[in-house]
């Protein structure tokens, strides 16, 4: 019963998660699903060194990750923007079409990262996490955390430069 509670309390927010890391919604419920299924199975082996929303953000990461690794590089750019969906629901035509071009484009530029950029990108500026919290669910030291989020940074910047500039 206490498990279910977990789930019900943090799916939402592992879904957004591997959601934004894969950038299928299909394929996210299926890494939340099977996240939760590994923590299940190693829940006893939960130490509590960290919090437990951070032990599953671990998981859910190296799921996703993993899921990454097996796709090609072609078929994640095939993939639709997943920020499409939540688009302002009474913007004008022209618009609508400009924001749909800058998401598909930012879409793009995130997919061109890294696994452990992309990661470390999310966990930072779209969950919150501070450096020493993304370095333990991406197992990494905190200066190499550092430089992932940098350099995720950096790509973005230089991939969404003309956006800027037109």
């Amino acid at each position: 019963m206490a498990f279910r509670e977990l789930v019900l309390e943090h799916s939402h927010a592992m879904f957004r998660l591997a959601w934004r890391l894969c950038g299928d919604e299909n394929a996210a419920d299926d890494i939340v699903q099977e996240a939760f299924l590994k923590a299940w199975r190693k829940i006893g082996g939960f130490r509590m060194q960290s919090g437990f929303r951070s032990w599953l953000h671990r998981i859910t990461v190296n799921t996703a990750m993993d899921y990454l690794r097996k796709q090609s590089r072609v078929s994640r750019h095939e993939t639709g923007a997943p920020e499409l969906e939540h688009m302002a629901a009474g913007a004008s035509q022209p618009r609508h079409d400009i924001q749909i071009d800058v998401q598909e484009q930012a879409h793009a530029a995130m997919m061109n990262l890294s696994d452990t950029e992309r990661a470390a990108l999310m966990l930072r500026h779209f969950e919150g996490h501070t450096i020493k919290e993304i370095a333990q669910i991406l197992d990494m030291s905190t200066s190499a955390c550092k430089q992932a989020v940098f350099r995720a940074v950096k790509k973005m910047r230089i991939e969404l430069a003309p956006l800027v500039t037109t």
